[in-house]
């Protein structure tokens, strides 16, 4: 069973993930950094049920809810800038059941950027990562380091 957390720790976790989007960016990983991405997918790992709960109820409030099974699930970067957080992932139950991450893959287009939101059915880095079919990225939750 996992623990419960309270509306309020939840919203501050949820406002805390928001503010970091706002922290000027930087060249390479300090110790901060590194307590900030451990922090984050602790924070996603232990809580990932309550802040699907959240997400959909925040969702629901505004007629946007996501049809089919959810679920929230951390994100892994891949390209320029390192960002970290949360996805909800949407989907065929089998499929979101599935899910382990969502991985982020920013690429530059002309003077712009693009970004490809990929649900994959590992966490880990060495491995290959693969595409879970039938889910896609309903929110995210996402902090630049």
């Amino acid at each position: 069973m996992k623990p419960r957390i309270s509306k309020k720790l939840l919203l501050t976790i949820i406002v805390a993930l928001i503010v970091g989007v706002s922290v000027p960016a930087v060249r390479a990983l300090d110790l901060g950094d590194i307590v900030k991405v451990g922090g984050i997918a602790w924070l996603v790992d232990k809580y990932d049920e309550q802040i699907d709960n959240f997400i959909n109820k925040a969702l629901g409030e505004r007629d946007a809810q996501a049809r089919g099974a959810t679920k929230v699930v951390p994100i892994l970067s891949v390209g320029r800038g390192g960002y970290i957080g949360a996805a909800q992932v949407v989907g065929v139950p089998s499929g979101v059941e599935k899910t382990k991450a969502v991985i982020q893959a920013e690429m530059k287009l002309g003077s712009g950027r693009g970004t490809a939101l990929i649900p994959v059915s590992t966490k880990a880095a060495t491995k290959s990562p693969t595409r879970t079919k039938g889910v896609g990225v309903s929110a995210v939750v996402d902090v630049r380091i």
